[in-house]
C-alpha cells in the first residue's frame, strides 16, 4: 500500500511540470544560441552566428516537430509563436548576411519561412493572422524585427509558465529605452509601433491610458508625437 501511495504521488508531482519540461527541452537549442549570440543590449552578432547558422535550422526543425496543440493553453501558444517569429527572422537574416538592414532583403515579411501542420507561414501570417489574433497587445515589445529601432531581442527564449513577467519585462524595458520611447508629463514621442498597430491599443485616449498605466505618468491629455523609425540592422 505505501508503494503505490509513493509511486501515485511521483506520478503527480512529474505531471505537475509537463508542459514546462516539454517547452524548457523544445526551447533548449535556442536557449543556448541567444545566450551566446545575442549581448544584454539586444545586439546580435549575426557574423558569428552564421558560422553555426546549422543549429537554428535544428531548432526552427524542431519547432516543426512539435507543433502547437488545440489542448494548449493561450500562453503556450504564445510562447511558441514568439519564439518561432524571432527564431525565423534571425534565419532570414543569416541566410542574406552580411547587409545592412533587413529591408535589403525583397519582400522579407512575405518570404514563407516556417511550415507546420502542412500549412506554410510568412513573418506576416505568423505576426498578423496568429500573434495579433490572441489578443495581447504586448507580443509587440516581444517580436523581434532585427532592426535598430525595434524591441530587443530577449537573452532567452520566451516560455507559457512565465509569459506574462516575461512579456511585461519585454514592455516595460521597450517604454523605457530614450532611443524607442520618450515619456513624460510634458512630451509623449512614441515608436511608430503605436501607430502601425492602433488598432491593437484601442483608440488615442484608450492608447494613452494604458501607457500611463504602464508607466505610472499621467500622459492621458498629451500631445502624441511618433519618432523616426531606425531599420538599421540590430548588431
Amino acid at each position: 500500500m505505501k508503494h503505490r501511495y509513493l509511486l501515485l504521488f511521483a506520478s503527480v508531482l512529474l505531471a505537475l511540470p509537463l508542459n514546462a519540461q516539454r517547452t524548457k527541452g523544445r526551447d533548449a537549442l535556442w536557449a543556448t544560441q541567444l545566450q551566446q549570440y545575442v549581448d544584454s543590449n539586444g545586439k546580435v552578432n549575426y557574423a558569428a552566428w552564421k558560422k553555426k547558422s546549422k543549429l537554428l535550422d535544428d531548432y526552427i526543425q524542431v519547432l516543426q516537430e512539435q507543433p502547437p496543440h488545440d489542448q494548449w493553453s493561450k500562453a503556450e501558444h504564445l510562447a511558441y509563436w514568439i519564439n518561432a517569429y524571432n527564431a525565423l527572422t534571425v534565419q532570414l537574416i543569416l541566410k542574406y548576411y552580411p547587409l545592412n538592414s533587413i529591408q535589403d532583403i525583397r519582400k522579407p515579411w512575405e518570404q514563407i519561412v516556417f511550415r507546420v501542420k502542412e500549412q506554410n507561414y510568412t513573418l506576416n501570417a505568423i505576426e498578423h493572422q496568429v500573434l495579433r489574433k490572441m489578443d495581447e497587445p504586448r507580443i509587440h515589445f516581444a517580436i523581434n524585427c532585427a532592426s535598430a529601432s525595434c524591441p530587443k531581442l530577449a537573452q532567452k527564449p520566451y516560455t507559457a509558465i512565465n509569459l506574462e513577467a516575461e512579456l511585461q519585462a519585454a514592455t516595460q524595458a521597450f517604454l523605457c529605452d530614450p532611443e524607442k520611447n520618450i515619456l513624460t508629463a510634458e512630451k509623449v514621442q512614441l515608436s511608430k509601433i503605436f501607430l502601425w498597430f492602433a488598432e491593437d491599443f484601442g483608440s488615442k485616449k484608450e492608447r494613452l491610458e494604458w501607457l500611463s498605466k504602464q508607466t505610472g505618468l499621467e500622459l492621458t491629455q498629451a500631445r502624441v508625437r511618433y519618432l523616426k523609425y531606425d531599420w538599421s540592422l540590430n548588431d
